[in-house]
């Protein structure tokens, strides 16, 4: 049986205390520092209860015109996500056949993957580029073991910034997650599925809906990954009583 959903009057009795100046973290704060990427899971299976909280937690997340533009897919067949897997190795390895001119007698490619670089810059950044290359190499796991996937699907109709919206709902529930105990990773490797007609067939990827990322979910094994610095930046700071400041 499905679990109920947060009712609105539950929501609304829910207190937000001040913080005041100088006091710890609090308990949302203390989940989004300590999160980091978990790139490997024990074989232990999800709970589906779990899962339905964590969704849930995607649901309330705020969107244009609260349009809701996602749809949500929890994959635990451990087949299925093998053979997800399987096909995204293989559209890797052609990839790589085609993009990288670093491996001998390649180098006349070099013009294919600048020119698709310049096309499709975020896609082909290095960073990605490096990760499909180690997965077509079999040195990089897709989902990296986690016994749940969750799929992120996009309604291409809705009104504003649909991609965003979905993004802010993922990240709604990598963060409740991991106020669970559990671990999450972004897998965006996953788009290549739109490829296969049994992809599109199986996990509805027709129009409106769009496969945009997903979601490793399971239970960490060892220490996820170190801490990772991050870059502090320069925010310009118009004050109330007409000044401007940078400030880091």
């Amino acid at each position: 049986m499905a679990e109920p959903a947060i009712e609105t009057e539950e929501l609304e009795n829910l207190k937000v205390r001040p913080l005041e100046p100088g006091e710890d973290f609090n308990l949302v704060e203390d989940v989004i520092y300590r999160r980091r990427s978990n790139r490997s899971y024990l074989k232990k299976q999800v709970p589906e209860y779990l899962v339905r909280r964590i969704l849930e937690a995607g649901r309330f997340a705020p969107s244009a015109g609260n349009a809701q533009p996602w749809k949500f897919i929890v994959v635990q067949d451990q087949k299925m996500i093998a053979e997800m897997t399987q096909d995204i190795v293989r559209v890797c390895k052609l990839a790589k056949q085609f993009l990288n001119y670093l491996e001998p007698g390649k180098g006349g490619r070099e013009w294919l993957t600048k020119l698709l670089q310049r096309i499709r810059k975020n896609e082909l950044h290095p960073i990605p580029l490096g990760a499909m290359y180690l997965i077509a190499e079999g040195k990089l796991g897709v989902w990296h073991g986690a016994p749940t996937v969750i799929p992120i699907l996009v309604d291409m109709r809705a009104p504003g910034k649909p991609f965003v919206d979905a993004g802010i709902a993922g990240q709604n529930m990598v963060l409740t997650a991991h106020s669970l105990g559990l671990g999450t990773c972004w897998v965006s490797f996953i788009q290549p599925l739109e490829y296969y007609p049994k992809w599109r067939k199986k996990l509805g990827l027709r129009y409106p809906y769009k496969l945009v990322t997903s979601i490793a979910l399971g239970y960490p094994k060892g220490n996820p990954d170190g801490h990772v610095n991050r870059e502090t930046q320069a925010i310009d700071w118009f004050a109330e009583d007409g000044s401007f400041k940078v400030v880091y």
